[in-house]
C-alpha cells in the first residue's frame, strides 16, 4: 500500500465537518475524534493522514507539499493566494466577506481617502482597487467592529454570518464582497504524482456532497 495521502484540516468547525463529511463516506475517524493534544492522526481504512492545523499554515503546509490535500475557508485562500489547485466547495462553513460601517453613514460620499479595519488587507485592497477607490488600510487582529466606534476607520471589511455582531455594535453592511465557504485544495505536484488516488477521494467527495 502506498503511503497515506495526508490531508490539512483547519482546525475547529470546519475540522468537524471535514471528519463528519469523511464519516459519510464510511471512513472510521475515530482518531481524529479522540485526539487528545495530537496533530496528525491516521484515518487507516482510507490510507488517509489528518494533520490539524490553524488555517494559513494548511496553506503552508499544502504549498510547501508537506501536505498533498487541505481543507480551509475561500477567506484565507483569498488573503492568502498562494499556487495550489482548489477542486472541491465544500459548501460548509458558509458566511461572507462584507463591508460594514457605522448605521446610517454615507460611505461612499465625499472625496477624501477612507480609512479601513480589517484582518484582511489583501481582500480589502483588491475589493477598492477594482472600484478604482484609494483607500488607507489598517490590519487589526481582534474584534474589527471596534475601529469605527472608536473612529480609527470609516468602515471595515470583514467576515459576517449574521450580522448580529455588527447590529449590536451600531454597524451595518454597506455592501457584501464575496461569498465564502469551505475548500480543498491539492498540491501541484501530488496531484499528478497521486494523480489516481486524490481524484478518486475527490470523486467520492463530490458524490457525497451532491446526494446530501
Amino acid at each position: 500500500m502506498n503511503k497515506p495521502l495526508r490531508i490539512a484540516l483547519t482546525k475547529g468547525r470546519l475540522e468537524k465537518d471535514t471528519v463528519g463529511l469523511f464519516e459519510k463516506l464510511g471512513f472510521d475517524c475515530t482518531a481524529v475524534r479522540e485526539k487528545g493534544r495530537k496533530l496528525i492522526l491516521p484515518v487507516p481504512d482510507a490510507n488517509l493522514e489528518v494533520v490539524l492545523a490553524k488555517a494559513n499554515d494548511v496553506i503552508t503546509y499544502v504549498e510547501h507539499g508537506v501536505c498533498d490535500m487541505g481543507v480551509v475557508g475561500k477567506d484565507t485562500i483569498m488573503e492568502m493566494n498562494g499556487k495550489f489547485f482548489e477542486v472541491v466547495d465544500l459548501g460548509f462553513g458558509k458566511c461572507r466577506f462584507a463591508l460594514a460601517a457605522k448605521k446610517g453613514y454615507d460611505f461612499y460620499s465625499g472625496h477624501g481617502v477612507k480609512t479601513i479595519a480589517t484582518k484582511y488587507p489583501n481582500v480589502a485592497r483588491t475589493f477598492f482597487e477594482s472600484k478604482g477607490m484609494d483607500v488607507e488600510i489598517v490590519k487589526i487582529e481582534g474584534s474589527v467592529e471596534l475601529a469605527p466606534l472608536l473612529e480609527l476607520s470609516d468602515g471595515i471589511v470583514d467576515i459576517v454570518e449574521t450580522g448580529t455582531t455588527l447590529k449590536e455594535n451600531g454597524l451595518e453592511v454597506i455592501e457584501d464582497i464575496a461569498s465564502i465557504s469551505a475548500r480543498m485544495i491539492v498540491n501541484t505536484v501530488s496531484i499528478k504524482m497521486r494523480h489516481e488516488e486524490i481524484e478518486n477521494l475527490i470523486k467520492l467527495v463530490k458524490e457525497c456532497i451532491a446526494n446530501d
